[in-house]
């Protein structure tokens, strides 16, 4: 089978070259590492500290992916201490965002592109990582690689696990592929009922329902010495009201602008916050906000230059900071949720910090996160630009109603956590049962707390 893949794989590489050399051309964000994730000549991660350090590569395709998996990496490396083990994560991503993400969170050293689903590729990185255990977060399911952990005896564990109605009709198209990849997997810990009951339905054996693990991934304390810097770096005072739209895509930066232009004669202290999905489009934004006739400034200048006191919006214009721009935030749009596109962005961000939270109808992505957030009413979903410029209007005009909107936010957030300690407890079990774990007699590893 792998001979045929390598054959679409490469059909398809060759249709998309022009797309790939178009984006580096014209200076929009690149295709990360090509040539390093078509050969799997990936580097070499640190040698492990001793004999009985176990490896785990862990997978995130994106930033939020790689946001998760961290912090998974980070509750699986204290139980192990913990218990007296050596455990050493390493991480890959798929894209350029998410490799500069899990470079800050695991360390240069231990990030690398994952590779091409060649079987060449994969095969090259597994001999340069050598893990003993592969986690894929959310679905990450490739052929080729599974293939090849399966033949190393390397389990596979699909974390956080989704598979939204829509992907699941897909994959009865192709019900002989997929039930022969789950077949490779050998744990799935699903985030909800329905997402472990479709994985069940296409093939998967062993699921554990374990929660949302992104409740677990985001902060809610505003009081922290990164968000007060980035405060007072863009001098943003203890009476202003901070509205921010966070993970924008086209036209949402024009939506929030316009409901920030409706409130700001009324309500003078209120401030714009921008933060693109993707920041390469700066150049196109900064044009809307002048012809606006907008008055901001960059991101990047804050430092060099100081804060414009003069100025009531900023554009963000680097990565890697939007899960602490929120904590600055009153008011809060999650972006990626108005067009039917793109499935939405992570609303527990602003929605842990308890601002006011309002989102647009296409969340697909995050379909059970939303849900808790609406049974709490917690969240206020806007269908248009209208909508959103009066959200913003109501919350300004009473501050009391967002406020208490907030709160219930932040309760719903906090609720919803648990999901990462019991996924961490399921890869020490399953590290435990390669026999190579000392602290697994049985085949159990119960460390810190079980399940909720």
């Amino acid at each position: 089978m792998a001979p045929l893949l390598n054959v679409v794989y490469l059909a398809a590489l060759l249709a998309l070259l022009p797309w790939a050399a178009w984006r580096r051309l014209s200076g929009r964000r690149p295709v990360a590492a090509l040539w390093t994730r078509f050969t799997g000549s990936v580097r070499h991660p640190p040698a492990a500290s001793g004999a009985a350090t176990r490896r785990i590569w862990m997978h995130g395709v994106s930033v939020g992916e790689v946001q998760l998996v961290a912090t998974l990496a980070a509750e699986v490396a204290a139980r192990a201490a913990a218990a007296g083990l050596s455990v050493d994560c390493v991480a890959s991503s798929s894209t350029t965002t998410g490799l500069k993400v899990a470079e800050r969170r695991f360390g240069p050293d231990r990030v690398f592109p994952c590779p091409l689903d060649f079987s060449w590729a994969v095969a090259r990185t597994l001999d340069r990582v050598r893990p003993d255990l592969l986690v894929l977060g959310e679905l990450e399911l490739w052929p080729n690689l599974l293939a090849a952990a399966g033949r190393r005896g390397i389990p596979v564990v699909v974390v956080n696990a989704r598979m939204s109605e829509r992907s699941a009709a897909g994959y009865r198209r192709i019900t002989w592929l997929v039930r022969r990849m789950l077949g490779q997997v050998s744990l799935v810990v699903a985030r909800s009922a329905a997402d472990g009951n479709r994985f069940t339905a296409a093939g998967a054996a062993n699921v554990v329902v374990a929660g949302s693990m992104k409740f677990d991934g985001v902060r809610g304390d505003r009081n922290t010495p990164e968000i007060d810097r980035l405060r007072r770096m863009a001098g943003i005072h203890a009476d202003d009201v901070v509205f921010l739209a966070g993970s924008t895509q086209d036209p949402e930066e024009r939506l929030a602008a316009e409901a920030f232009v409706a409130a700001c004669g009324r309500h003078p202290a209120v401030r714009l916050v921008l933060v693109p999905r993707h920041v390469e489009r700066t150049p196109e934004i900064a044009a809307l906000l002048d012809g606006l006739g907008l008055r901001w400034q960059p991101r990047s200048r804050l430092e060099a230059d100081g804060p414009d006191p003069q100025c009531r919006v900023l554009l963000v214009d680097t990565t890697g900071e939007l899960a602490a721009w929120w904590g600055t935030a009153t008011i809060a749009f999650v972006g990626g949720s108005l067009d039917g596109r793109r499935g939405g962005q992570n609303m527990l961000e602003p929605a842990a910090y308890g601002a006011a939270v309002a989102c647009g109808p296409h969340t697909g992505n995050f379909h059970d996160e939303v849900a808790v957030l609406r049974t709490a009413d917690a969240v206020e979903v806007v269908a248009d630009g209208a909508a959103l410029t009066a959200f913003v209007a109501r919350c300004l005009a009473e501050p009391a109603w967002a406020a208490e909107r907030g709160r219930r936010a932040a309760a719903a957030v906090a609720a919803g956590r648990g999901a990462t300690p019991l996924t961490a407890r399921l890869l020490l079990e399953q590290l435990g049962k390669t026999g190579k774990n000392p602290c697994m007699d049985g085949g159990s590893c119960r460390v810190g707390p079980g399940p909720r």
